[in-house]
This record gives C-alpha cells, structure tokens and sequence, in this order.
C-alpha cells in the first residue's frame, strides 16, 4: 500500500523482498546498472522472470529504470537503503502509549526476584 505522499509502505517494500530471486537482483543493481539481459544471464533466470521480478521493485520504488536507446537499464533508487532501514525501525518500534502487558502483576517484568 502506499504511502500520502506516494511511497511503498514497509508492508509493500518487505512484499517485495520476499523472493530470493529479488534479492540477487537487488544485490547485483547495489553495484552497477544492468539491463534485463545481462540480468537474465548473471542471475539464471528467464529475462520474462527478471522483468516480472523488476516490475515488483519498482512499484515498491526500490529500483529506477533509464531508457538507454532499445533497452530499458535499472538501477537501485538512490533512497532504497533509507526506506528500507526506516521501515524496519517503524516495524520494530512500539505504538505510542503501548503499554508492555496487560496488567502490570502478570507482567514477567514485575515480578519479584
């Protein structure tokens, strides 16, 4: 789902990072800009799977293409570690007011040593 201001929230952006096949992509663009071609041949899989896979990335807005002539070269967004480190904080960090439990005298934490 996206955000007001149009960016992937964490459910979307950890969607994304949920294939494997993803991941490798991911790590390849990390160093270098790559079409789906020379995606397909480093990684293994069919370019129709690469692409596929791209289209995920970049509706999550991890990836950016550039028309270069004929083909299409994507690269990782430059914002893509920042998002990806934010939604993990925003994941971990309790609600506002959240209290630990229920009632403090079942709470492990209150009990007496």
């Amino acid at each position: 789902m996206k955000r007001p201001d149009g960016t992937a929230g964490p459910a979307a952006l950890f969607a994304a990072l949920a294939a494997e096949s993803r991941l490798r992509i991911l790590r390849l663009l990390a160093d270098d800009i790559f079409c789906v071609g020379a995606l397909s041949r480093r990684t293994g899989i069919s370019a129709g799977a690469v692409s596929q896979h791209l289209r995920v990335l970049k509706a999550a807005g991890l990836v950016l293409p550039e028309r270069r002539g004929y083909f299409v070269h994507y690269r990782l967004a430059p914002d893509a570690g920042r998002r990806l480190k934010a939604a993990m904080a925003d994941i971990l960090k309790p609600p506002k007011g959240a209290k630990l439990c229920a009632t403090k005298s079942r709470c492990a934490r209150s009990r007496k040593t």
